[in-house]
């Protein structure tokens, strides 16, 4: 009979916490880093799982480390820094980035992994925090087809959906695209819905008839009157991690000789929000912000048309 996998689990946050007790529940043995000690101690004795200090202590423990972690340069760190990952994995080990990160960061990682024999799969996840909670998350993945194999298992105990994009960053590419096309559409929602209601419409009612329409999209449904009209403006999803998608995104543009000029005036857009609401705000204050330019909250109800 195999030997059940041992798995590495850094970075547990928002995202990462819940998507290890789906692991932990399923029975694998697993072992847990982050960055705040006490949160993979308190996470580690809810979950009956093992913490240690170190990365390289994770691979050592582990077949398979999975790593949800702000972007590329800390999942480069964790893997290849001092007393990162390279130290402790043994031929055949496996590092799963579920992060969202930049794929040519992903690719150089993976290439200094292959030197001791371990192999890498970029899968990132479009999901958020409740897709995590209810293991609803979809996988963008780039790596061998023999590597995702080995990984599905757990993708498949973690979410609803997996793709495989191609190579090594095919995932992470996927990913920020994905994040590019949802900012430039939540910019749109929001401009709009100021002009409507400057104009003397119900942002209620607009947001309504966009669910029923062809302006309906994933923010129309599950943001703008759960996070706006509500006036909570609080997603869990910080509004400067949805930046770097977008800066990832036209790096990418610019790489590959693309004329998108959309995802340049968007990405300026968006760091003008940024600066506006400050390190750590939620992604919801894109809208606050384009608020505050025009002087025209969104709280529903219809106003006198402004001139």
């Amino acid at each position: 009979m195999n030997q059940p996998l041992a798995i590495g689990f850094i970075g547990l946050g928002v995202m990462g916490a819940p998507m290890a007790g789906h692991l932990a529940r399923a029975g694998y043995s697993l072992t847990l880093l982050d960055a705040h000690a006490d949160t993979a101690r308190d996470l580690a004795a809810t979950l009956g799982a093992k913490v240690v200090v170190t990365p390289a202590e994770v691979a050592a423990h582990s077949d398979i480390v999975i790593t949800m972690l702000p972007n590329g340069q800390v999942v480069q760190q964790v893997a290849l820094g001092e007393q990162g990952l390279l130290q402790g994995f043994r031929p055949g080990a496996l590092l799963l980035d579920t992060s969202s990160s930049e794929p040519w960061l992903t690719q150089a990682t993976g290439a200094a992994l292959a030197a001791v024999g371990a192999t890498m799969v970029d899968a990132p996840v479009s999901g958020a925090a409740w897709g995590a909670a209810e293991a609803n998350l979809v996988f963008m993945v780039g790596g061998a087809a023999a590597d995702l194999e080995r990984v599905r298992p757990l993708l498949d105990l973690m979410g609803r959906a997996v793709f495989h994009l191609g190579g090594p960053g095919a995932g992470h590419a996927m990913k920020c695209l994905n994040n590019l096309i949802t900012a430039m559409t939540f910019s749109a929602t929001a401009e709009g819905l100021v002009i409507g209601k400057r104009y003397g419409l119900d942002p209620a009612a607009m947001v309504d008839v966009l669910n029923e329409s062809t302006g309906m999209s994933w923010i129309s449904q599950n943001h703008i009157a759960q996070r706006v009209l509500s006036r909570s403006f609080d997603d869990p999803f910080k509004l400067e991690l949805m930046l770097k998608d977008v800066a990832i995104a036209n790096t990418l543009a610019r790489e590959t000789g693309s004329s998108v000029p959309i995802a340049g005036l968007g990405q300026q857009l968006w760091q003008a929000a940024a600066r506006a609401a400050g390190p750590g705000a939620s992604v919801s204050e894109l809208v606050r912000w384009v608020e505050q330019q025009n002087d025209t909250p969104l709280n529903p109800g219809a106003e006198p048309r402004r001139p």
